[in-house]
């Protein structure tokens, strides 16, 4: 037994010695430790995504702007950023912002279909209701979302007695800087 735990201290002993730590492998199937200066393994535009998410819309537009420090100012970042300032209430921000991205992208779908619900959000019902039109026809119909958006802006429309203690609506992010209208019961 004396034999046994001799045997086991040396072992640790010599685990311990100077220079013996750079002589270890990885070991296959187990994910070796960050390197000093390392970029973060997590991408921040899945972080702000999923902050934005969890309702935490001034972190996710930190983050946000963190990820644009680092990859630059893409199109599909500043749309993820305009749906963390309609969140944060901030309209004419969020507006500015896709205005922005249209004149460089006029095609981008999801830009067309988040200036939409802002201006929708603003009362331009009209100029909603177009742009809805825009980000259709370029989608193909395809998304739900939008398909939803030009719904709500068309019946808006219509409906020019507007009550919105009737028929009221909350922006959901549905992911990737996509903001839809849901209706929520008065």
């Amino acid at each position: 037994m004396r034999a046994l735990s001799i045997s086991a201290l040396l072992l640790v002993l010599v685990a311990c010695a100077p220079g013996t730590s750079a002589r270890l492998e990885p070991t296959p199937g187990l994910a070796p430790g960050a390197a000093p200066g390392a970029e973060p393994v997590v991408d921040p535009r899945i972080v702000a995504d999923r902050l934005l998410a969890a309702g935490e819309a001034e972190l996710a537009l930190e983050t946000y702007t963190r990820a644009a420090a680092r990859e630059g100012l893409s199109p599909d970042l500043l749309v993820s950023m305009s749906a963390a300032n309609v969140r944060l209430g901030r309209l004419n921000q969020a507006e500015r912002i896709l205005r922005d991205v249209l004149r460089d992208t006029p095609e981008h779908v999801g830009a067309l279909n988040n200036l939409g619900v802002v201006l929708l959000e603003q009362g331009n019902t009209g100029e909603a209701q177009r742009t809805f039109r825009k980000a259709f026809a370029l989608d193909s119909g395809e998304t739900p979302e939008i398909r939803e958006n030009l719904r709500v802006a068309l019946a808006k429309m219509e409906n020019s007695s507007y009550n919105p203690e009737q028929s009221a609506y909350t922006l959901v992010n549905r992911g990737g800087g996509v903001v839809s209208l849901v209706r929520t019961k008065p």
